[in-house]
């Protein structure tokens, strides 16, 4: 199996002509995949969001490209108290783009919005709940104390959840004014929002850590990747954020654009409708995670611009096994289980997908004859994006096998797992395990690292043992740039701050 090339025309363009020039000299126009249609720091788990957020908002503690943590908005913290107590000293002097001035108040108020009514509302509450209070020591201290340890909160506080709000702009504008019109501390404030079209920043003009050196930046919301190349191609953005794996030689081709590459936390796997149909049986998933020769679709469907995984986490991940051994290519053993399991042949299995994941295409096609090979009926059933992650997997509409990526933005395999398999979960619309949902929450007390890291692996073995998904790749991501952006530096997390990118 080859990977079909993606627009041939856009191949011609690459290789044709001279392109026109780009925007305008101090404007950056880049293409983005999705819009998020909610810029709430509270109500996101997209990369797309902190991809855009992270230019608007600040958190207390903020991470570099080599994603050490660093301060933010708080310049220092120390650990209390057997580290039950964390106090951040603040930043002073700095406001938000409204004028509305930062201080412990607003900490306070973000963080307990976080944690009530508002924060239930969407995915991030559950990474903070081991957080009981907010203390004000002053003006510009301010104490987290927790109910429980929690290891990795500190790095949560890097995260799109907990960056921090204005509070009298979000209590005048209610959570959905503040949605479409967000306020943050960040280098950029928004300037112009139209919905699934295109969202407008500007240098905020009193950012605490320096000037941005654009003018002006543009994220372009398009969902098919082709399209965003060609767009770059045509000059019309200068950043296409999702490069084909097809159209990798047409953006290497061209002279005045070059593609720069990361291997970051995001890792693909086909998870299981475990409560419904012939998925409900293990035997059943095992045989489907037998079935797929996920080396043979690395090596010939993603060209090798990938590598296997064998749980939902990247080698980036505290938490990962390297012993962890994959569920071998077994197919004879695959047709053993699933005549095991009394399943009629050519039993219906279907595996959803977003639309515009041209990649995910091509491998569903795959699994889809693998799963022919041991006497399946597979369906490859594609779904617009939006209407994919924000309705039929949460809701629990799926068919046997959906497609999924996770990132994982704290590179701790907690913020996947837990959101993953966790009862209750917005991300685990099937699962009900007792077992794994003390496992989950016990690892979140554990305070020794070592032990804490076998926890971890401990719940990647479980979740391998009971075929809770099949493992599928951690995909390189590629990023197609015109030559005339400079200081583009391409961050594991994908959470790109601008404010020392510059165009010709």
């Amino acid at each position: 199996m080859r990977l079909r090339l993606i627009a041939a025309s856009a191949l011609a363009v690459a290789l044709g002509a001279p392109l026109p020039e780009a925007k305008a000299a101090g404007t950056l126009t880049i293409a983005q995949a999705q819009d998020p249609n909610n810029w709430d720091p509270i109500i996101t788990f997209l990369l797309s969001w902190g991809a855009v957020g992270s230019n608007i908002y600040d958190g207390l503690v903020m991470r570099d490209e080599q994603l050490n943590l660093k301060p933010g908005l708080a310049t220092s913290w120390e650990v209390l108290d057997q580290g039950m107590r964390l106090r951040f000293k603040l930043r002073e002097g700095v406001t938000f783009h409204n004028g509305e001035p930062f201080n412990a108040e607003a900490v306070k108020f973000t963080m307990e919005r976080l944690l009530g009514p508002e924060g239930a509302k969407g995915p991030q509450q559950s990474n903070y709940t081991s957080i009981g209070a907010v203390e004000i020591i002053d003006p510009y201290s301010v104490d987290i104390v927790l109910k429980r340890p929690d290891p990795v909160m500190i790095t949560k506080l890097a995260g799109y959840g907990a960056m921090i709000v204005p509070p009298k702009y979000v209590t005048e504008k209610g959570s959905q004014g503040f949605g479409a019109a967000p306020v943050g501390t960040g280098p950029f404030k928004v300037t112009g929002y139209e919905n699934k079209v295109h969202i407008t920043l500007e240098p905020s003009g009193h950012y605490w850590g320096g000037k941005p050196k654009l003018d002006k930046v543009i994220y372009k919301f398009i969902v098919e990747p082709a399209t965003q190349v060609a767009e770059l191609q045509s000059g019309r953005v200068d950043i296409a954020s999702q490069v084909p794996i097809g159209m990798i030689g047409a953006i290497t081709a061209t002279a005045n654009l070059q593609l720069l590459s990361t291997t970051g936390p995001t890792v693909t796997v086909a998870r299981f409708n475990t409560a419904n149909g012939a998925t409900k049986d293990e035997r059943v998933r095992k045989a489907i995670v037998m079935a797929v020769d996920r080396e043979a679709i690395v090596k010939q469907i993603l060209q090798g611009h990938a590598k296997p995984v064998t749980s939902f986490q990247s080698t980036l991940s505290f938490g990962f096994d390297p012993a962890q051994k994959p569920i071998p290519f077994d197919p004879a053993a695959a047709r053993k289980l699933i005549a095991e399991a009394k399943l009629p042949p050519g039993t219906t299995v279907s595996v959803d997908f977003a639309s515009n994941n041209t990649v995910f295409r091509e491998v569903a096609q795959a699994i889809a004859g693998y799963l022919t090979a041991v006497g399946l009926k597979p369906q490859a059933r594609p779904f617009e994006m939006n209407l994919f992650t924000n309705d039929i997997i949460p809701n629990g509409k799926t068919g046997e096998m959906f497609a999924m990526g996770w990132g994982g933005w704290t590179f701790d395999y907690d913020n996947t797992a837990y959101l993953m398999y966790h009862s209750g979960e917005r991300w685990n619309p099937y699962d009900k395990d007792p077992a794994l949902d003390a496992m989950l929450e016990g690892q979140r007390t554990i305070a020794d690292r070592g032990e804490r890291q076998k926890a971890l692996q401990k719940i990647a073995n479980y979740v391998a043992e009971h075929a809770l998904e099949l493992p599928l790749y951690n995909l390189d991501t590629y990023y197609g740039v015109n030559k005339r952006v400079k200081g583009l530096v391409v961050p594991p997390d994908n959470r790109f701050r601008l404010i020392d990118v510059s165009v010709d």
